[in-house]
C-alpha cells in the first residue's frame, strides 16, 4: 500500500524560568523621567546553572560585583546547566520585552555583549533581530555553521560591532571570529576586530578593560529600532 500524505497541526507552548541579575545606574532613582541605555551581558559556559552568583565570576557582571559603576542598565541572565544561549533565543526575547516594559529603556541604545558561549549567543541573537540592537561586543565567540553561518551574519551589515579574540585561543579558535568578520568586511560593515597576540581563551579581561570600549558603545545609536513581539511571551 503506498504512502498517503498527512499533517499534524498543533500549538506548542512551553514554560521557562530565566533568572537574571539587574544593575541600575547610581543616578537611576534621582532621574525618574530619564530613559537609560541597556546592556545585555551573556556569560560563558562555566557560569551556567541555578546559582546566580556564578554569573558574577567573569566579564561585565564581575566588574559590577567589584564595584565598577556604569551609566547604563545591565541585565545578566543565567543559562541553565547543559544548555546554550543559541538555543535560548525565545527566552532572551521574552527577557528583553519584559525589561523594556518594566524599566525606562532608551530603545535606541540597546546593546548585547557576551564572552565565549555568550559570544556565540550574541551573534545568534543579533542575527535573529538585526534591527533591535545599536551595537554588539562578541568576545571569543563564533557561530554554528549548520545554522547558516557565517553567511547568515550578512544581515548585520548595518550594525556596529567590535569583536575581540585571543590569537592563541585553544577552546574557541580565533578563526571562528575571523570568518564572521570577513563576511562583514566584504560588505563594508562597521566592524572592528581586535586580536590579542599571546592571549588564550580569556580575552574578555583585556576586552572589557579597553579604555575606549564603553564610550564607543554608548556612542552607537540605533535609529531603526524594531523588535518583533513574540506571542509566546505571556
Amino acid at each position: 500500500m503506498p504512502f498517503t500524505s498527512q499533517v499534524v497541526e498543533k500549538t506548542v507552548t512551553k514554560h521557562f524560568r530565566l533568572p537574571y541579575l539587574l544593575y541600575l545606574p547610581p543616578d537611576f532613582a534621582k532621574e525618574p523621567g530619564k530613559s537609560w541605555p541597556l546592556v545585555i551581558f551573556l556569560h560563558g559556559a562555566g557560569e551556567r546553572g541555578d546559582d546566580l552568583a556564578l554569573v558574577t565570576r567573569q566579564g561585565l557582571a564581575r566588574l559590577v560585583k567589584e564595584g565598577r559603576e556604569f551609566p547604563f542598565i545591565i541585565a545578566a541572565p543565567q543559562c541553565p546547566a547543559d544548555w546554550t544561549w543559541d538555543r535560548s533565543l525565545d527566552e532572551l526575547d521574552c527577557l528583553l520585552e519584559e525589561i523594556i516594559e518594566e524599566y525606562p529603556v532608551e530603545t535606541a541604545q540597546i546593546y548585547v555583549t557576551g564572552l565565549s558561549m555568550g559570544g556565540y549567543g550574541t551573534w545568534h541573537w543579533a542575527v535573529r533581530h538585526p534591527r533591535a540592537f545599536a551595537a554588539l561586543v562578541p568576545i571569543c565567540g563564533g557561530a554554528m555553521p549548520l545554522m547558516g553561518f557565517p553567511e547568515k551574519v550578512a544581515v548585520l551589515k548595518d550594525v556596529p560591532i567590535w569583536v575581540f579574540h585571543g590569537i592563541d585561543d585553544q577552546i574557541v579558535p580565533v578563526q571562528r571570529s575571523e570568518e564572521l568578520v570577513f563576511v562583514l568586511e566584504e560588505l563594508g560593515a562597521p566592524v572592528r576586530f581586535t586580536k590579542y597576540a599571546g592571549v588564550g581563551h580569556n580575552s574578555w579581561n583585556r576586552a572589557y578593560a579597553e579604555p575606549e570600549l564603553f564610550d564607543w558603545l554608548l556612542a552607537q545609536k540605533n535609529n531603526r529600532f524594531s523588535l518583533e513581539k513574540r506571542d509566546f511571551c505571556e
